[in-house]
């Protein structure tokens, strides 16, 4: 079944009161890689699913940032995305691999320490997208938060050449040649099906993903009347000074964990 762990090992923690577990998990079929981080301290926790950015090498899963999200009383999986890792399957740029996403939602909700009613979804970069076509096929989720995120496939194309190449090997061509299998890949045409609250985080001078996707994510959800929080930064690019993470960390975790169960 789709989020069923079929293994699991220890992996190295940096944090004496976090476990880390290197896991394989189904997801149509596949056997997909991921990481999980959970408190050693027996208890009811709010789940959050991880969702990176990048694509295969790039952006890949940092144990030390799960850890530092389960260290403010989560449970925290992060997807590596089918094809990474050891998985099986390719990687599919917010297209079939969103089912990676989704399959780890219920993976987090079937967890013994997780509350069922609070699995939340956290997008970084490219994750954004993930999260939030994650969050409109998993009614059940609690809260979305998209940092630096993509909302529109189409723009990413054209306001990076340097990720065109690997976008019309993955996707299929231009967006001008197959319009529709973009439109597929971004959430902004999807969003009158979901439910769940949204925090928007966004770098004011952020050159891998400009802040043009988080003013249309939230000027579409304000249309549709959805519930939709933005935090920006002016001064901030893709990638925020230490302090200034760890301040923003500590803020969305309170905010998800201040968002109604489901």
């Amino acid at each position: 079944m789709d989020g069923d762990i079929i293994d699991q090992y220890r992996f190295p923690s940096p944090h004496p009161g976090i476990d880390v577990f290197f896991v394989t998990y189904m997801s149509q079929g596949l056997k997909v890689k991921g990481f999980l981080a959970a408190p050693k301290r027996k208890g009811v926790y709010d789940g959050l699913l991880y969702l990176r950015g990048g694509i295969k090498n790039v952006g890949q899963v940092r144990v030390p940032r799960l850890v530092q999200f389960a260290s403010h009383g989560f449970v925290v999986f992060a997807p590596l995305y089918r094809g990474n890792g050891g998985g099986e399957g390719n990687e599919d740029f917010a297209g079939e691999d969103r089912y990676d996403a989704l399959a780890g939602f219920h993976l987090l909700r079937r967890h013994p320490l997780v509350h069922p009613g609070r699995v939340h979804m956290f997008g970084f970069s490219r994750g954004g997208a993930m999260a939030l076509h994650a969050a409109l096929m998993a009614e059940e989720v609690c809260s979305v938060a998209v940092w630096g995120g993509v909302a529109d496939m189409e723009l990413t194309y054209w306001e990076r050449p340097d990720l065109r190449r690997m976008m019309k090997r993955v996707i299929g061509g231009t967006p001008n040649k197959c319009p529709e299998r973009y439109r597929h890949r971004t959430p902004l045409y999807h969003l009158e099906r979901l439910k769940a609250p949204v925090l928007i985080i966004h770098g004011g001078r952020d050159e891998n993903v400009s802040i043009e996707h988080a003013w249309r994510l939230e000027r579409r959800l304000k249309q549709l009347g959805k519930p939709v929080t933005a935090w920006y930064f002016p001064e901030f690019t893709h990638y925020f000074p230490p302090q200034a993470n760890r301040e923003t960390v500590q803020r969305l975790t309170v905010w998800m964990k201040q968002q109604p169960t489901m």
